[in-house]
């Protein structure tokens, strides 16, 4: 059976290569003990963020769609979403950085749509509805919060990974799902952990990728806003992990005004976070993002912009100062004395844009095998090719028709018949097409005339340097999707029959009406089958407080029992219980 996936406008306006990540949310397949787990989290979450959240998160619980008692679907969600200008779609897991950020700059948030087991229910290192919806969601209901998220999409979408950064993404990703995976043995979880560790304690220079994340997690996903003595939380780790939301506002976890040096400020995140930093407000988010922005060759360009792009050995585009763009896997640059890149070059399929537009007649095909030139100013002649007039190239002998002979000031030479050119535009010319040509630099052949056409490309310099294509359309991005994929386990028996308590204790909430009898059996066989489950009896003392009987008092006796049985999570049997006996009303 094919699965329907939900669309809207800002949806179907995505590129298909980030389409590929985007899977149906299968609402069925979330359990009763999944939405006992969402209840529990969102009404423990809205109890205490909302005195110590941002004043936007619980508003925005209310603009995009979420409820306290229901895992919500992405077909509400978008409903909602779409009034304040964004989308949701529903993901496996972890997707690569660069597609992340990208869903991002086209105001889409990335939802995984499974959701953390109840033995994790107070953190996961794995991406799931609770951290994406619940966390992230609501915060952009703040308009300046919301801008924040879009541009630092489209910034980092265009951040040079490295090879590292590829290893990386695919351990973690690899560790999120086992741990996450019911009955994965002990021992797997431990490989993945230190491969993972493995990789982290590797002394390598850091990329773009990996600082503009830093500031991903210090911001978006672990950051506080406000006084530096009395700050907000509104990272979503923080507001989906009902157990660091608490800690992370004591004095255990040190407080730091964020600046750009949070981009070298590494996290681990499978602990956590021993300090955060607070920003004064969300418009300030940006400051620091243009701050950092500055400092990517997507700004800078030159020899190190291009040393990234081949270190990544990844799709990455150039820019000249013509606006001529190249896009392909570069592996080569000669530079002269003062670093300047006087020539560059691509293997494999390579393509030819202006503004983000393919060149017509210079994508991929033209261009299967590679592409190279020299850039530069010419020896001897004051003026660039590019800042030449009609006049001025015909004096220079840069005619259609003409054969030319001429000369870098890095010494590379160019000798062939000129075809044609093709400008800018402003009139500047951005490629210039050659029979008959070769190119030389010493005594080595940088072209020949057997190997076919040569295109020059016109520029002075490289004055930006970014990963990806300029033109998604101009190659196949279809097939980048991890090998890795999250598990579906079978149920046992036990956990059949668990689920039916759960969703019996779901209908007679749902009904509005105490059951004492059907409550007394439920209890009964939760008690003897699983004694060790701790939600269920919780949500039955919650329906029975407005009882006075002898079965509220027997389950405060076996939560307590629980407590004493099971300490790790006797403070969220306290938590709960204390929920279900406050006389606050929690709703949205």
């Amino acid at each position: 059976m094919t699965l329907k996936i939900e669309s809207n406008e800002l949806i179907d306006r995505l590129p298909p290569h980030l389409k590929q990540f985007i899977k149906p949310q299968n609402y069925n397949e979330y359990t009763p003990i999944n939405q006992a787990v969402w209840r529990y989290v969102m009404r423990k979450n809205l109890s205490y963020l909302s005195k110590v959240a941002h004043s936007s998160y619980a508003e925005g619980l209310n603009k995009t769609g979420i409820s306290i008692d229901r895992i919500p679907s992405m077909y509400g969600m978008n409903r909602i979403l779409k009034e304040i200008g964004w989308a949701a779609v529903a993901v496996d897991g972890f997707i690569p950085p660069n597609a992340f950020m990208e869903f991002q700059a086209y105001k889409v948030l990335v939802i995984a749509s499974d959701i953390r087991q109840l033995e994790n229910i107070e953190y996961t290192p794995a991406p799931d509805i609770i951290h994406e919806g619940a966390g992230h969601a609501p915060i952009i209901a703040s308009p300046d919060y919301a801008e924040y998220l879009r541009r630092f999409g489209e910034v980092g979408s265009k951040a040079i990974l490295s090879s590292h950064d590829h290893e990386m993404y695919e351990a973690v990703r690899l560790l999120s799902i086992l741990k996450e995976a019911p009955g994965t043995p002990a021992h797997k979880i431990e490989e993945a952990e230190r491969e993972v560790e493995i990789l982290q304690a590797k002394k390598v220079a850091p990329s773009e990728m990996s600082l503009i994340r830093n500031l991903h997690w210090w911001t978006v996903e672990y950051g506080l806003v406000g006084e530096m003595d009395d700050p907000k939380i509104y990272g979503a780790g923080l507001l989906s992990s009902i157990g660091e939301s608490q800690w992370c506002l004591t004095d255990n976890v040190k407080k730091l005004p964020y600046t750009i040096k949070a981009a070298y400020q590494d996290f681990d995140i499978t602990k956590p976070q021993p300090q955060l930093f607070v920003t004064p407000d969300f418009a300030y988010l940006c400051e620091v993002l243009e701050e950092f922005a500055n400092t990517m060759a997507l700004r800078t360009g030159g020899h190190k912009g291009l040393a990234k792009l081949i270190e990544s050995k990844s799709l990455g585009t150039i820019e000249l100062t013509t606006g001529l763009q190249i896009s392909g896997i570069f592996t080569r640059m000669i530079k002269n004395e003062d670093n300047e890149v006087v020539f560059f070059q691509t293997e494999g399929p390579t393509a030819l844009a202006y503004r983000e537009k393919e060149l017509i007649g210079h994508g991929t095909i033209t261009h299967p095998d590679g592409f190279s030139s020299p850039i530069g100013k010419l020896k001897g002649i004051n003026l660039a090719i590019e800042d030449m007039g009609p006049r001025d190239l015909q004096a220079y002998n840069f005619y259609d028709g003409k054969r030319i002979a001429f000369e870098y000031e890095s010494g590379i030479t160019v000798e062939g018949l000129n075809i044609t050119g093709m400008r800018n535009l402003g009139g500047k010319l951005i490629l210039i097409q050659f029979t008959d040509c070769t190119v030389k630099y010493k005594d080595e052949f940088l072209f020949k005339p057997e190997w076919g056409t040569f295109d020059l490309a016109v520029g002075k310099e490289i004055v930006s340097a970014f990963a990806g294509p300029a033109d998604y359309r101009s190659f196949n991005l279809l097939h980048h999707v991890s090998k890795t994929v999250t598990v579906k386990p079978e149920k046992d028996p036990r956990e059949i029959g668990l689920e039916i308590l759960y969703a019996n204790i779901r209908e007679i909430r749902e009904e509005n009406t105490v059951n004492l009898a059907a409550l007394t059996k439920i209890f009964e066989t939760i008690r003897i089958e699983d004694p060790n489950d701790w939600l269920l009896p919780l949500e039955i003392f919650e329906l029975l407080q407005q009882e006075d009987c002898d079965l509220k008092t027997e389950v405060w006796e076996h939560l307590e029992d629980i407590k004493t049985r099971r300490p790790k999570i006797a403070h969220l049997v306290d938590d709960g219980i204390s929920i279900a006996t406050s006389t606050t009303t929690l709703s949205l």
